[in-house]
Order: structure tokens, then C-alpha cells, then sequence
């Protein structure tokens, strides 16, 4: 830790805050806690944060004993990244951050920082394979006021894996989701209910009757 990042206390809030509260950090390891593992896995759910500031972070944790590092002899695609006892310590205190944010900061769900890639990205996480139908599912999304390159999205559930695609994976849908990434965004954080942005029109699922329950 440089001086400059220093607080110059001899506190243990202080020196908790010089390793976990540096910008990017928390988010960095909201990816960790949430089963990213390499490089670009992490990259993927913090897609302005620049290539050498995520590898500077994570240099920075591994030296506090935050996170491991497995195969560093090869490309960062070989090289794994997991925390350790002390990182998992974190997850209650990330989580909680977390949950402050969806209650006491109101303006979170009508934020122009909303991203489809980062959206889609948190989806994908969380998507439960045991609770679909056997076999493969595949699902299409597209967002209307995203950009062209961000517009349409597919996630694809086989054999207990979940793929997140921006381009045509080859299948043919078994479910359309149509509508702005606001909207879903709203839903996805609880601050909408699915059920009222459909009924409204806000939100348009095609598809089979199962998946759309």
C-alpha cells in the first residue's frame, strides 16, 4: 500500500478501507463473490474498468491476502482467480452493500449507467438450470433502446451450463423477451414486478407457456 492510499491511521476501518474500498475494488470482488474466475470472466462484469487497472487490483488483493492465484506461468485465460479465507470473509459485507444500495439509493433503477452487456451479465449468473425443462432452452432477449451491437441477447441453458451469446447461437428460441433495458433492469433489482411490467406492455414474452410461468 502507497502512502498516497494511505489514510496514515492506525484503525482497523482504516486499513480495512486502504484494501476494499479503492475504486473498482468492490466490484471487482462483487464478481469474485458471485463465481468469476478468470480474467475476462471478472472483465466481463466490469466493462469500463481498463484491462491494467483490473490487473493492477487484483495484484493488489492477491498482495493482501484477498485472493489466490492458480497458473501464473501461462496467459491470463490459464490463470485462476479465488479467494481466500479472508476474501470470503467479505461476502457479508459486499452483500450488505448491496442490499443498502437497492434500498436507500432511489435514483439506482432510473440511472442512465444501466448497460444491457453488464445486465444480461448478472442474468446469466443467476439463472438456476435444475429449474428449467430438460434439455436445451434458449432464450432472446432484445433490448429497444440499446445500441445496435447491445441489442439482442441469447442465453442458452444445456446440460447444467448457462451460455451467454451476442450473436445467433443457431437454435431456435423457445422464449422472446422484447423491452427496454430500464425496464428490466427495474424488474431484475425488485423495484418492478415482472407480472405489472407485462401487463402494462412493458415487457413482451413470447413463447412457451411453461417459461413464461
Amino acid at each position: 500500500m502507497n502512502q498516497a492510499s494511505s489514510y496514515g491511521q492506525f484503525c482497523p476501518v482504516a486499513k480495512a478501507a486502504e484494501i476494499i474500498t479503492t475504486r473498482w475494488t468492490p466490484l471487482v470482488l462483487r464478481e469474485l463473490l458471485c463465481g468469476a474466475r478468470h480474467f475476462n470472466e471478472i472483465r466481463r462484469g466490469v466493462p469500463l474498468m481498463s484491462p491494467t487497472l483490473l490487473s493492477r487490483r487484483l495484484k493488489e488483493l492477491e498482495a493482501a491476502g484477498v485472493v489466490s492465484r492458480i497458473g501464473q506461468g501461462g496467459a491470463r485465460s490459464n490463470t485462476e482467480y479465488d479467494l481466500t479465507e479472508a476474501g470470503e470473509e467479505l461476502r457479508p459485507i459486499i452483500v450488505a452493500l448491496g442490499v443498502w444500495g437497492q434500498r436507500r439509493v432511489e435514483s439506482a433503477a432510473d440511472s442512465s449507467d444501466w448497460d444491457a452487456g453488464v445486465l444480461m451479465w448478472d442474468m446469466r449468473r443467476e439463472v438456476d438450470p435444475d429449474a428449467l425443462p430438460k434439455g436445451r432452452t434458449v432464450v432472446q432477449f432484445e433490448y429497444l433502446d440499446a445500441p445496435k451491437e447491445l441489442r439482442l441477447w441469447w442465453l442458452v441453458v444445456e446440460e447444467g451450463e448457462v451460455d451467454l451469446c451476442q450473436s445467433d447461437p443457431g437454435h431456435e428460441p423457445d422464449l422472446f423477451v422484447t423491452t427496454k433495458v430500464r425496464t428490466m433492469a427495474r424488474v431484475w433489482i425488485g423495484k418492478d414486478s415482472l407480472a405489472r411490467a407485462m401487463a402494462a406492455d412493458d415487457i413482451e414474452v413470447i413463447g412457451t407457456a411453461a417459461l413464461r410461468a
